[in-house]
C-alpha cells in the first residue's frame, strides 16, 4: 500500500506538461491569422494572447502570420499564400492547418478555395463568414464618396499603418473601404459565391465538413459583456446592439461565424475573449479561449491533419 501511494503521489506531483506530452503535436503546421486592425506582435503584447506558447508546449509547430491590418479578403488572402508557401519551404511540409479570427476566417478560406493541395484543414474562431452588421452600419451611415467616408477611410487607414508598422509588417497595403465592404453582408456574400467551400447553405446550419482535401470547422462567442475589468467590453456590449437581439459576440452574429463542423456558436465569449484578449482579461465562468484552441489542435492530430 506504501508503494502504490508513493506511485500515486509521484504522479500528482508531476509536471502539468507531462501528462500532455505531444497533445497539440499535429502531422502538419498551425498557422494563426488574424483579423481586422490585427497583428502578431506590438511589443510584449501579441495578438494571440498565450496562444502559440501554449499550443507549441505540447507539440504543435505553431507560425502566426502577418496579414494587412485592414484589406479586402482577397488581398489578405493572396498576402497569406506567400507566407504559407514560405513555411512550407522552411519546414518541408506539404499542408498547413489555417486557424483565423475573425476576418482571419475568410482570408484563410481564400487560400484553401485557390490552393486546396496546401492546406489540411480550415478553422473560423469569430469569422466573418456571413458578414457582419456592424460593417454594415458603418457603410451606411459613411457611404463610398462621402465626405463622412473619407475621414472614416483616412483615420483608419492611418490606424492600420501604425499598426502595421509597430508590428513589423510596414510594406503591407492598407485600405480600410475595401476591408469594410470585405466584411459587410453584401461583400461576404460576393465572396461566398466565388469561395463556397465549407460555407451553410442555410441561414444557421452547417457547411460541407470536407471539400476537396480540406477540413472546415468553427466556433465563436455569444456573449459581449463578459469582464468588468477588460477595457474592451463596453465598446463590443455597444457594437453588439446592431445585431438586433441576435446572439453574437459584440462584431458578429452566431450564425455569420458558422462554417463546416461547427463545435460551438455560443460559448460565453466576445469576440476579443476568442483570442485571449485583453492580456487574458476574459469570462472566468467559461472555458479558457487557450484551452479551445489547444482541444482543436488535438482535434486535427486525431484526425490525422
Amino acid at each position: 500500500m506504501t508503494w502504490l501511494g508513493a506511485c500515486i503521489l509521484a504522479l500528482v506531483l508531476s509536471p502539468a506538461s507531462s501528462w500532455a506530452a505531444g497533445y497539440t503535436q499535429t502531422k502538419y503546421p498551425i498557422v494563426l491569422v488574424h483579423g481586422l486592425f490585427g497583428f502578431d506582435n506590438i511589443g510584449p503584447v501579441d495578438y494571440w494572447y498565450g496562444i502559440p506558447s501554449a499550443l507549441r508546449a505540447d507539440g504543435a509547430k505553431v507560425y502566426v502570420a502577418q496579414v494587412s491590418a485592414a484589406n479586402s479578403t482577397e488581398m489578405r488572402g493572396e498576402q497569406l499564400l506567400t507566407q504559407v508557401k514560405q513555411i512550407l519551404a522552411a519546414t518541408g511540409a506539404t499542408k498547413v492547418n489555417l486557424i483565423g479570427h475573425s476576418h482571419g476566417g475568410p482570408t484563410t478560406r481564400y487560400v484553401a478555395s485557390v490552393r486546396p493541395d496546401l492546406v489540411a484543414s480550415v478553422t473560423s474562431v469569430g469569422g466573418v463568414n456571413k458578414g457582419s452588421a456592424v460593417a454594415d452600419v458603418i457603410l451606411g451611415v459613411a457611404p463610398p464618396g462621402s465626405l463622412s467616408n473619407t475621414v472614416l477611410v483616412s483615420v483608419t487607414n492611418g490606424l492600420a499603418s501604425i499598426i502595421s508598422f509597430l508590428s513589423g509588417g510596414s510594406g503591407q497595403s492598407q485600405n480600410s473601404l475595401e476591408a469594410a465592404k470585405s466584411l459587410s453582408t453584401a461583400g461576404s456574400l460576393k465572396f461566398n459565391l466565388a469561395h463556397p467551400e465549407g460555407v451553410p447553405t442555410t441561414v444557421c446550419g452547417e457547411g460541407a465538413y470536407s471539400v476537396s482535401g480540406v477540413s472546415y470547422f468553427s466556433w465563436s462567442g455569444a456573449k459581449a459583456y463578459t469582464n468588468v475589468f477588460d477595457i474592451m467590453d463596453p465598446a463590443l456590449a455597444l457594437t453588439s446592439l446592431a445585431f438586433g437581439g441576435a446572439k453574437n459576440d459584440g462584431l458578429v452574429a452566431s450564425c455569420s461565424t458558422r462554417l463546416g463542423r461547427v463545435i460551438r456558436d455560443d460559448y460565453a465569449m466576445n469576440h476579443m475573449d476568442e483570442v485571449n484578449q485583453t492580456i487574458g482579461l476574459v469570462n472566468l465562468f467559461e472555458t479558457n479561449p487557450v484551452t479551445l484552441y489547444r482541444q482543436q489542435a488535438n482535434r486535427l492530430k486525431n484526425l490525422g491533419l
